[in-house]
């Protein structure tokens, strides 16, 4: 385990609260986990118990309130449900889809009430890539532009970009642009294979290494910070990597450690909590187990004390070279992964090539 990494309690508040307000979006990703439909659903939390939802939030202390979809530009009253969040002190994302409700007064809406970041998607370095993948022309150009008119006004940015077989080889690209664009973080989604996502977009395991190993260079000179999300192994490849750097076999460089020690040890439903667009509670948006509903317990309750919650954050409940992994807390796996893959959230992550010390395949 790498000493320069701290762990952290999850067991009472998470890191990190999604809240899919929508699942309506006028795109069609071949990837998109909440399967996205042209029209919102009947069963929606209402303004009033999205305000609701938003005060547990607060109780919590003050964990990252990031505001998703589908596409949250979808709902018209997405700049109260916004302000009432900063209102509350949370810290909060609002990813919306590129599509024209995102237009430069929309993002004039979002840095006027105060939001902390806009996250929007791209996952190719040109209209054919990207507008491939969003099944959409236009996204692309869209895109841009909102990263560029945000920079004028000075709202942050982040640059959210899904790793599959199309892309992966193009990341070096798209990471100039995110530069180009001066966003503040890169997150970097790796496929699991759950709503519209399929098994034949996914890289191999040793691929996945391959990416980490870019992306780890990439963070010892980029002016951005660099997360991966459902890759919990990038933080054992870094960990390893440091080792290696502090023995001299690895080039100097200066290393943020800030982005995963801000990400040690959390997992879904540890440090992760998430929310769908009817109020069911997951322990991650790529994970499909309902813990229970907003309308029928409190957020907090079934963070802190359902089985499901409770199950995912104790490591020795791990199977498979998982649980008997060094970096067991520190990574732990994709549970979302393993879930895909196996139908058992708590056996081995499929995509990870280590083998842990002293266990034979």
């Amino acid at each position: 385990m790498d000493n320069d990494i701290a762990m952290k309690d999850f067991s009472e508040s998470p890191f990190l609260v999604i809240w899919e307000v929508t699942q309506a979006c006028r795109l069609a990703c071949i990837h998109c986990r909440a399967s996205a439909q042209p029209c919102r659903h009947p069963l929606e939390l209402s303004t009033d118990e999205g305000k609701k939802l938003l005060e547990s939030v607060s109780l919590f202390g003050n964990p990252l309130m990031v505001v998703t979809g589908g596409d949250p530009l979808e709902r018209p009253d997405l700049g109260v449900l916004l302000r009432h969040s900063v209102e509350l002190g949370l810290r909060t994302t609002v990813t919306p889809s590129a599509t024209p409700l995102l237009t430069a007064e929309a993002l004039r809406q979002f840095k006027e009430i105060g939001v902390a970041r806009m996250a929007i998607s791209l996952d190719g370095p040109d209209r054919e890539s990207h507008d491939g993948f969003r099944k959409v022309e236009g996204s692309f150009d869209r895109t841009l532009f909102a990263l560029g008119e945000a920079k004028q006004i000075g709202l942050p940015t982040q640059v959210n970009t899904t790793v599959t077989r199309h892309n992966w080889k193009r990341l070096p690209e798209i990471a100039q642009l995110v530069e180009t664009a001066e966003a503040q973080l890169w997150s970097v989604f790796f496929l699991v294979t759950t709503g519209r996502a399929a098994a034949a977009d996914d890289l191999t395991a040793g691929e996945y290494e391959l990416v980490f190993c870019f992306l780890y260079q990439l963070s010892l000179r980029a002016p951005f910070d660099i997360k991966t999300t459902e890759a919990q192994h990038y933080r054992r490849y870094v960990a390893q990597q440091r080792k290696q750097q502090r023995t001299g076999f690895q080039p100097i460089g200066q290393p943020r450690p800030d982005v995963i020690n801000r990400q040690a040890g959390i997992n879904d439903g540890k440090g992760l909590v998430f929310v769908s667009h009817t109020g069911e509670v997951f322990p991650s948006g790529f994970l499909p187990v309902s813990a229970g509903n907003i309308r029928r317990s409190s957020l907090a309750d079934i963070y802190r004390h359902s089985p499901l919650f409770l199950q995912l954050r104790n490591s020795a409940e791990l199977k498979g070279k998982c649980g008997a992994c060094e970096f067991r807390n520190l990574c732990g796996g994709s549970r979302s992964r393993a879930y895909a893959f196996s139908g058992d959230y708590l056996s081995e992550d499929p995509r990870c090539v280590y083998q842990p010390a002293g266990r034979t395949r």
